[in-house]
């Protein structure tokens, strides 16, 4: 019988998309899963396609049917589950075989799990997968880490099955250990940040102008043709458009407004803490979310809080369309600005310039920005960084005043819009050559020389300041 290609392990949701991708592609591949009991009716979902699919109930029967140095696929839990497997099928492996771990993994974990393999002859790949079910079937951006010897093994498949964006694979080596899943992380936090402002601009137009949600729609459709053309700009207009098939009734109308979250953007705003980078528009994305469960407290607190609402002069659809392009435009530079700190930190010479173009297609933050944002990361960078080249200098200074007048009407009007805020605060802060961090690091001076006292105006002291 003939050896497979790759072996998938994990037919939920997505590890069943990414097998059935891979055979279309014309590999062969074996597949085996927990729940043995689904292999057989997936296996036969699969007889047409160009590669042949072979299923396997027992591990041991999964592992030898791949061809050596083998590459195996899990895309299974992360967290203990990857751990377990790990310990379970290392004994049936021989050296330059890959393991790649394809779930939202922490890539703290995956650095570490690519150490306990050093010496072993066994490799360990941490890779990202964006673009949901859709994506990992028809073709997904994807995130890869790991040794240079896996990449090679696993690359001519990797192009074959990716998204392309003008006939180029969204997939790159980027770095080993953790870089993969690290630069997914981000992604996803970014991804936060931009549905949290499309949130806001919906709010502002639903709230202060009293739109219905079609109407709005519109807008959102309207914004698909210019500088804000994007899967998620796409994607909220087709919200905003649908209806409730029981009711009749607009969906976004029917939906309770409690927010999920999986976890991914809180791990890029602890990591961002943790390199001493501001992520502040993803900070607000997740906050946002958090509080939103608070429905109860919420609706009490509509009653109980004055917030001194004034009446102001409506945003324009100009202002809303320029806030959501320099939101979006510092959100991403705070992004990239984490993954630098980050490939500096571990070593990973990540190159910007390529992630922007592996996001180009295939993955939930896909929008006409990422040429420019390549583009920037491949000219000379002022400071490294990518809100002061050239280009998106200019960029900004066309849509700010829209971000400022859209940030200042909602703040008067009592409408939240924190994502737009923090990144209007973020560009300020970064634009003022003399802030206020003086007061703070004189504040600490201060305290430090005096053991934390507290002390009157009139130079009294009053023994060990607690506060």
């Amino acid at each position: 019988m003939t050896q497979a290609d790759i072996g998938v392990y994990g037919l939920g949701t997505m590890g069943s998309a990414l097998a059935l991708n891979l055979a279309e592609n014309g590999f062969d591949v074996a597949v085996s899963n927990r729940e043995a009991d689904w292999i057989g009716t997936f296996v036969s979902k699969a007889k047409d396609l160009d590669g042949d699919l072979t299923g396997h109930t027992e591990l041991p029967d999964f592992v030898q049917a791949i061809k050596t140095p083998r590459t195996i696929l899990f895309m299974i839990p992360s967290g203990a589950p990857m751990d377990d497997m790990i310990d379970t099928v290392v004994p049936y492996l021989t050296k330059g075989d890959t393991i790649i771990d394809g779930g939202n993994a922490d890539f703290n974990a995956t650095r570490a799990r690519t150490k306990r393999l050093e010496g072993t002859g066994i490799h360990f790949v941490g890779m990202g997968v964006s673009g949901g079910a859709e994506g990992a079937r028809h073709g997904p951006s994807m995130m890869v880490g790991g040794t240079a010897h896996s990449w090679a093994q696993f690359r001519p498949m990797a192009e074959a099955i990716s998204a392309k964006f003008e006939g180029d694979p969204c997939v790159a080596h980027l770095g080993p250990d953790g870089a993969g899943h690290f630069v997914k992380t981000v992604h996803n936090g970014i991804e936060y940040a931009d549905m949290q402002m499309i949130a806001e601009i919906y709010g502002i137009q639903r709230d202060l102008a009293g739109l219905p949600a079609p109407q709005i729609g519109k807008m959102f459709a309207d914004w698909s043709d210019g500088p804000l053309s994007s899967y998620l700009i796409e994607s909220a207009a087709a919200v905003l458009r649908a209806k409730d098939a029981a009711t009749g009734a607009a969906m976004i109308e029917v939906i309770l407004d409690q927010a999920g979250q999986k976890g991914t953007g809180r791990w890029t705003l602890i990591e961002a803490l943790k390199l001493g980078q501001s992520a502040s528009t993803i900070e607000a994305a997740v906050g946002a979310r958090g509080w939103s469960s608070e429905k109860a407290v919420r609706v009490a607190a509509q009653e109980a809080l004055d917030i001194g609402k004034q009446e102001v002069a409506l945003p324009s659809e100009a202002d809303l369309a320029d806030a959501m392009l320099a939101g979006r435009i510092l959100a991403h530079a705070q992004g990239f600005r984490v993954m630098a700190a980050a490939s500096d930190d571990f070593g990973w010479n990540l190159d910007m310039a390529r992630i922007a173009e592996i996001w180009r297609a295939g993955c939930i933050i896909r929008s006409a920005l990422l040429d420019v944002f390549a583009d920037a990361f491949r000219a000379e960078l002022p400071h490294g960084h990518m809100i002061l080249s050239p280009e998106m200098v200019a960029r900004l200074g066309d849509c700010l005043p829209g971000l400022r007048r859209v940030v200042a009407a909602a703040a008067m009007a009592g409408q939240p819009v924190p994502a737009l805020a923090a990144a209007l605060a973020w560009n300020d802060s970064m634009a003022l050559a003399r802030g206020t961090a003086d007061m703070i690091q004189g504040l600490r001076d201060y305290f430090g020389a005096h053991g934390f006292a507290r002390v009157d105006q009139d130079g009294t002291h009053h023994g060990t300041w607690d506060g």
